[in-house]
C-alpha cells in the first residue's frame, strides 16, 4: 500500500474521530480515572471506536497499537498507533487544546504522522521523506538560533508526583534559560507547533507511543531535531523527548540533563 493511500485513510478516520469529540465537547457525563489525575471518557472511547472501524475496513491485516483498547494483532508490516483524544484533561475541561492523533508504521519505521484539532480546524499531516502540511501548505520549524530568544512548551506526565524534584529542575533551568515557557496539556499539539514554528523547543518525560507518534514524524518532516534528553536517537518507547528546530537544541540538552530520583 502507499503511502499516500495510508495518509488519506488516515486522515478519514481523524476526521470521523475528531466528529465524535466535537459531538460530545462540553457535555461529557462520564469521566473515569486510569490514575490519579489521568482520565477517560466515553468520547475517547466512542472516538477511538470510529477510527478503529475505518481502519479494520480499509485496512483489515494491519496491526494496531490504540490508547484505549491497546495492541491489536495483523499479518502485515503496517501498524497503526492512535490516540482518539490527546488533552483529555483540557477537553474534560473544555478548553479545546486537544487533537486525535493518528500513525502509522511500516517495517518498524514511522511513515505517516496525521494530528487533528477538530476544535481549530488545523490538519497537520506528515509522509516519511516528503515534508509536512498544515491544511496542505508546507510547515517548517522556526529560525530562532538562541535559547534566550526561544518560546519552549513542555508537559508534566501523570507520574509526577514519583521524580517532582528533577522534573522540578528541568523545568527551572528552561525557565530561566528561555524566553518563555508554556504548558499547553497535548504532547502532539506540542510537537506540532514546534513543526511549525510557533514554538522553538518542546521536552516531556514518560510519555507513551500514542501520545509521540504522530508528532514525532511531523516535527522531524519540517525540519526538527529530535532526540531524548542526552541527544540521543528518539524511538516512541523512549522515555524522554527533546524536540527542537535544531538551532537551540545544543543548549538544551544540558538544562534536561539531571539524574532522575525514581
Amino acid at each position: 500500500m502507499e503511502f499516500e493511500d495510508i495518509r488519506r485513510i488516515g486522515i478519514g478516520a481523524a476526521y470521523k474521530g475528531g466528529e465524535v469529540l466535537s459531538d460530545y465537547f462540553g457535555r461529557i457525563s462520564d469521566i473515569r480515572k486510569k490514575g490519579a489525575i489521568d482520565l477517560v471518557t466515553e468520547a475517547d472511547v466512542s472516538a477511538e471506536k470510529e477510527i478503529l472501524e475505518i481502519l479494520r475496513c480499509r485496512c483489515p491485516d494491519h496491526a494496531v497499537l490504540a490508547e484505549e483498547s491497546g495492541a491489536g494483532a495483523g499479518d502485515s508490516d503496517y501498524r497503526w498507533i492512535i490516540d482518539p483524544l490527546d488533552g483529555t484533561t483540557n477537553y474534560t475541561h473544555r478548553l479545546g487544546l486537544f487533537c486525535v492523533s493518528i500513525a502509522c508504521e511500516f517495517k518498524g519505521n514511522m511513515a505517516v504522522g496525521i494530528v487533528l484539532n477538530p476544535i481549530t480546524g488545523e490538519l497537520f499531516t506528515a509522509i516519511q521523506g516528503k515534508g509536512a502540511q498544515l491544511n496542505g501548505r508546507p510547515i517548517r520549524v522556526s529560525d530562532t538560533d538562541r535559547l534566550s530568544d526561544s518560546l519552549l512548551v513542555t508537559g508534566f506526565p501523570y507520574d509526577l508526583k514519583t521524580h517532582l524534584d528533577p522534573l522540578m529542575a528541568r523545568f527551572a533551568n528552561c525557565l530561566k534559560s528561555a524566553q518563555g515557557v508554556r504548558r499547553l496539556g497535548s504532547a502532539a499539539l506540542d510537537l506540532c507547533f514546534v513543526a511549525c514554528g510557533r514554538f522553538d523547543g518542546f521536552w516531556e518525560e514518560n510519555l507513551h507511543p500514542w501520545d509521540t507518534a504522530a508528532g514525532m514524524l511531523i516535527a522531524k518532516e519540517a525540519g526538527a531535531r529530535v532526540t531524548d534528553f542526552s541527544g540521543g536517537p528518539y524511538r516512541i518507547d523512549t522515555s524522554t523527548l527533546l524536540a527542537t528546530n535544531g538551532r537551540i537544541h545544543e543548549e538544551m540538552i544540558p538544562l534536561l540533563s539531571i539524574k532522575d530520583m525514581q
